[in-house]
């Protein structure tokens, strides 16, 4: 139970270093001097070092600035590592050092200080690191692409610009383009007669404009790093209390919230699927944490 929740507060405080901190070194060596001390009085030293390289493996796995070089895969060794920790392990019978000192009361019974540093570990993973998660969940089903023909469209442009043989050719295409699209002999509903081509599929030789270009699911939902934090640790809250129909009427509530952003998908599907996509994955982390503390307060 203690390795799961000093990982768990590592990977967590590592990422909300990675966001919030002007200073990373700073934010690092804090939190590595702050688990050196949770391990030393808890007589938990080899869980501590642990902890410490599975937060190092986490911050090169699920970088903050692009996609994930393994994608979903960190997240789901870690959260089989945190289960294994607590489900076969279990609580320990000696706390070390703050063992003999710590009394900690709540409505449900004493809480002891390895169940402390779970619940702990879990609050901070589902803040900004459960952000990651769903990131690498969506990074998965290429939610992201759009983005990146974007940016090539940026560049291709910028170099398009700089080039003025090459400002002619798009220019030329594109008046032929228009021409064609003006001919009702040559251009059907099914596409070019003459190329066997899409009409609805922009030409490769035309540069992308701003109606050509693929959107971004992403671009009409708005609040999503901090709707997910609160959105988890409801649900945490919430699971833990038994507040079952509470729980279902919140999750509902953002559907319905949700709605309009969701109904100008068009015909495409994209916001969507990146809705349900990322509000499933939020929510079964919420769910899991929960699990998590749920077993070690029964164990």
């Amino acid at each position: 139970m203690i390795a799961a929740g000093l990982a768990l507060l590592a990977v967590g405080a590592a990422d909300l270093v990675r966001q919030f901190a002007p200073r990373r070194w700073v934010g690092y060596l804090t939190i590595a001097i702050v688990l050196l001390l949770l391990g030393s009085v808890g007589d938990a030293l080899l869980p501590m070092f642990a902890a410490l390289l599975i937060g190092a493996l986490w911050v090169w796995s699920m970088p903050a600035d692009r996609p994930a070089p393994l994608g979903f895969w960190p997240a789901v060794l870690l959260a089989a590592i945190s289960v294994g920790a607590v489900v076969w392990i279990g609580p320990r019978e000696d706390a070390g050092l703050i063992g003999s000192v710590w009394n900690l009361r709540s409505p449900f019974g004493d809480v002891s200080f390895d169940l402390a540093m779970l619940a702990l570990g879990t609050a901070v993973f589902l803040l900004e690191s459960g952000n990651l998660v769903v990131r690498a969940a969506l990074d998965g089903e290429h939610t992201w692409r759009p983005i990146e023909v974007s940016r090539a469209h940026a560049d291709a442009t910028v170099s398009t610009e700089s080039d003025p043989a090459a400002r002619a050719e798009p220019d030329a295409a594109a008046s032929t383009a228009a021409g064609a699209e003006a001919d009702p002999v040559t251009t059907d509903a099914r596409g070019d007669a003459a190329s066997g081509t899409d009409a609805t599929r922009p030409d490769p030789a035309l540069p992308l404009t701003a109606a050509a270009a693929p959107r971004d699911p992403r671009a009409g939902f708005k609040g999503g790093r901090l709707i997910g934090p609160l959105e988890r640790i409801l649900v945490l809250i919430l699971t833990l209390a038994a507040a079952y129909p509470i729980l279902a009427a919140m999750l509902a509530a953002k559907g319905i919230v949700r709605f309009p952003e969701i109904s100008r998908d068009g015909e495409t599907g994209a916001r969507a699927e990146y809705f349900l996509v990322g509000s499933l994955v939020s929510w079964v982390i919420g769910l899991g944490g929960a699990f998590l503390i749920w077993w070690a307060t029964h164990s």
